[in-house]
C-alpha cells in the first residue's frame, strides 16, 4: 500500500511538473530586441495593425480615436472580451511598461507579470511581425493621450477564464516568428503575405475556428461565421464565392475608398478595418491584393458542409 501511495504520488508530481513546463509562457530575450524606435514609422505600423479598432471608444471619430482606453464588448462563443486600456496612462494603461514588456505581449501573448492573454488579442498574428515594426509601434503609442479609465473584466465561465492552460493552446495553434518566405513570389506578393498576415491579422476573422477557438489552417481566409453570432464574415480568397472576379485595382480602391466593385460599400467591422487601410500607401494597398490573388481559390467552408 505503501508503494502504491508512493507510485501515485510520484505521478501526480509529475503531471503537476509536466503541466508547469507545458503552460509556461515563452518570451522573446532582451538581447533580441531592438533598443529604440521610430515614432513616424509607428504611427504607420498603427495603422497597418488595426490598434484603435478595439483600444478606442467604438463611437470617437477623428483624433479621438487616438485615446486607446480600451472597453468594446467582443462577444464569441467563450464569453465576452473586453480589451485593455493601453494609452500611456501608468496607473491604467501601459505607460509603466518596458520596451521588452511591449514586444512580448504583442509577439508572444504574455502579460509583465508573466501570465497570458487571452488570444482574443491576435498576437498569433502579430507574432509574424517584425520585431522592430513593435518597437516603432510602441514609440508611436507611448506619444498619445494617456486615458486615465478601466476597461471592464472580461465575462468568462470556467474553464475560459484560467490563463494557465493557454500554454498548451499556443502550442497547438500558435506558430512564433517570421513567415517564412513564398517560393517565387515577387516582392509586391510577399510584402502582401506580410500585411495580411502579420499586422493586418485578416486571418483573426476570416479563418473559420474549431471547437477549441484555433483556426483551421488549411481554410485559411475561406470566411467564418461571425463570433458573435450574427452573419458570416466573408471569403477573401479568389474563389467564386470570394474575390474571384476582383482585381489587384479594385481591392486597392476597396482598401483605400470603401467601395467595392460593384459599388457597394464595406459594412459591419469592415467600415473600421478600411479607415485604417485608408491610411496605407497605394503600393501597400496594392500588394495586399496582389497577394491575396496569389492564393489557392478555395470556397467558402459553410458551404460546402
Amino acid at each position: 500500500m505503501r508503494l502504491f501511495l508512493i507510485a501515485v504520488s510520484l505521478l501526480l508530481a509529475g503531471g503537476v511538473v509536466v503541466f508547469l513546463l507545458l503552460t509556461r509562457p515563452e518570451t522573446i530575450p532582451l538581447a533580441d530586441i531592438p533598443e529604440s524606435g521610430d515614432p513616424e514609422k509607428g504611427a504607420y505600423v498603427f495603422y497597418a495593425a488595426g490598434c484603435a479598432a478595439c483600444h478606442a471608444d467604438p463611437k470617437a471619430k477623428g483624433e479621438e480615436r487616438l485615446k486607446l482606453g480600451g472597453g468594446l464588448a467582443l462577444k464569441t462563443p467563450f464569453g465576452t472580451f473586453y480589451p485593455p486600456n493601453v494609452s500611456p496612462d501608468e496607473t491604467h494603461g501601459i505607460g509603466g511598461w518596458s520596451t521588452a514588456e511591449f514586444v512580448n505581449a504583442v509577439m508572444r501573448g504574455v502579460a509583465p507579470d508573466g501570465s497570458h492573454y487571452f488570444p482574443a488579442f491576435p498576437y498569433t498574428s502579430y507574432t509574424h511581425m517584425s520585431r522592430q515594426d513593435v518597437v516603432d509601434l510602441k514609440a508611436f503609442m507611448d506619444g498619445l493621450p494617456p486615458v486615465a479609465a478601466e476597461a471592464p473584466d472580461h465575462e468568462l465561465p470556467l474553464p475560459f477564464r484560467w490563463r494557465r492552460p493557454l500554454g498548451i493552446w499556443k502550442r497547438l495553434f500558435m506558430v512564433d516568428g517570421p513567415l517564412p518566405p513564398i517560393p517565387g513570389a515577387d516582392a509586391a506578393v510577399q510584402r502582401g503575405a506580410y500585411l495580411v498576415n502579420g499586422p493586418g491579422h485578416c486571418g483573426e476573422c476570416h479563418t473559420p475556428r474549431n471547437l477549441l477557438g484555433g483556426p483551421e489552417t488549411a481554410w485559411a481566409l475561406t470566411g467564418a461565421p461571425d463570433p458573435s453570432g450574427d452573419g458570416f464574415i466573408p471569403n477573401i480568397t479568389p474563389s467564386a464565392d470570394g474575390i474571384g472576379d476582383w482585381t489587384i485595382d479594385d481591392i486597392a480602391a476597396a482598401l483605400k475608398l470603401g467601395i467595392l466593385p460593384d459599388y457597394d460599400t464595406f459594412g459591419g467591422s469592415m467600415i473600421e478595418v478600411q479607415e485604417n487601410t485608408a491610411h496605407l500607401t497605394d503600393a501597400d494597398r496594392r500588394a495586399i491584393g496582389a497577394y491575396l490573388l496569389s492564393l489557392p481559390p478555395k470556397p467558402s467552408p459553410w458551404k460546402t458542409k
